[in-house]
């Protein structure tokens, strides 16, 4: 089979693999649909922000966002049968933890990333275990499915957590992939959603996905703006997905009074003012990092029932034979969402 490898400092190859077998409890998937995330830069450019040092020396098939057709299963598999169209989830856990048992496969100490510690789906076909198969309906195309797995549950998952239903105002910092996210979800949740970012055409987006403000933080006050279109209160609920510091401190500052601020944007350092910007406002402020496996039907009911057009978060398709000019094109932000489809 063909599979991309990523050895760092921006290479890329498309390798000849021995198709994988599947264990007792895994099952073998023929991928279909393989989205590329800005987590998989850093495995682009050998430095992963998880995963060993087999992540960033191209020992590992990258690919945490896959869906496609299973064809084998292991003798230990009970629930998953051939022809299932499936997604796969992204932490691979040990199973019988408290973080396992209760959905949160991703807080596991044990936990392994699909794509970053064990080979993902950037390949003709990828092995999931039994309990990662994330069921795709026929409704859903493989390309949604891939999107789903991660910044569509990732922000159903924390707007549900913070209480975005119910006309609530949501404003989003950072209009890549994980903002489009938000801006979608936000609508779904029945909120009132403004979209910030420094890019106009990013924003062009961002409206035509629903988003009923936008504002571009270079030319205006984005705090200001949007506490003039919230009758001065501020926004409800605040999520940054820009992992920018300044990104960051305009969600705190712009959140009202008990209001809500989700960090989902991968930072490793940010400086803030925790007494005037959080204790003083009696903020409630949570990081948002993916979602439990258990919330999958409630994402797939969702995006059925409201026809959220996710497939409008990819702005490129690929072949796995494209695979250099697609990593390339992502780094140099010439594209936002892109999946390799077969």
């Amino acid at each position: 089979m063909k599979a991309v490898i990523l050895p760092g400092d921006k290479r890329v190859t498309v390798v000849e693999r021995d198709v994988p077998e599947p264990g007792p409890h895994e099952v073998l998937v023929r991928t279909r649909a393989s989205a590329i995330c800005r987590s998989d830069m850093s495995i682009y450019y050998g430095t992963p922000i998880v995963g060993g040092e087999d992540a960033g020396h191209g020992s590992v098939i990258p690919g945490h966002e896959a869906a496609g057709e299973v064809i084998k299963v292991g003798n230990a598999v009970t629930h998953v049968k051939e022809g299932d169209r499936v997604a796969g989830y992204l932490a691979v856990g040990c199973g019988f933890c408290e973080y396992c048992l209760s959905g949160y496969m991703m807080l596991c100490d044990e936990w392994k990333c699909f794509g970053f510690d064990v080979h993902g789906g950037d390949a003709d076909y990828f092995v999931l275990p039994e309990r990662n198969c994330l069921q795709l309906p026929d409704e859903l195309s493989f390309r949604a499915g891939a999107v789903m797995t991660d910044m569509v549950g990732s922000q159903y998952h924390v707007q549900k957590q913070l209480g975005a239903a119910g006309g609530k105002t949501v404003a989003v910092f950072g209009m890549g992939p994980m903002g489009s996210a938000a801006v979608l979800i936000g609508k779904a949740f029945g909120a009132r959603v403004i979209a910030v970012d420094v890019i106009d055409h990013r924003l062009e987006q961002a409206s035509s996905l629903g988003a009923d403000a936008v504002i571009n933080s270079t030319t205006a006050d984005a705090v200001q703006q949007i506490r003039d279109l919230t009758q001065g209160r501020g926004a409800d609920i605040c999520i940054d997905c820009s992992g920018n510091p300044a990104g960051q401190n305009s969600a705190l500052d712009a959140a009202a009074k008990l209001g809500a601020v989700a960090f989902v944007g991968e930072s490793r350092a940010t400086q803030i003012n925790p007494s005037d910007q959080m204790l003083r406002k009696l903020l409630t402020v949570v990081g948002g990092w993916y979602f439990p496996i258990s919330d999958w039907e409630e994402i797939v009911r969702l995006v059925i029932d409201q026809k959220i057009p996710v497939e409008k978060l990819i702005s490129h398709d690929f072949s796995i034979d494209q695979a250099e000019e697609a990593f390339r094109a992502f780094d140099q932000r010439e594209t936002e969402k892109a999946v390799f489809v077969w």
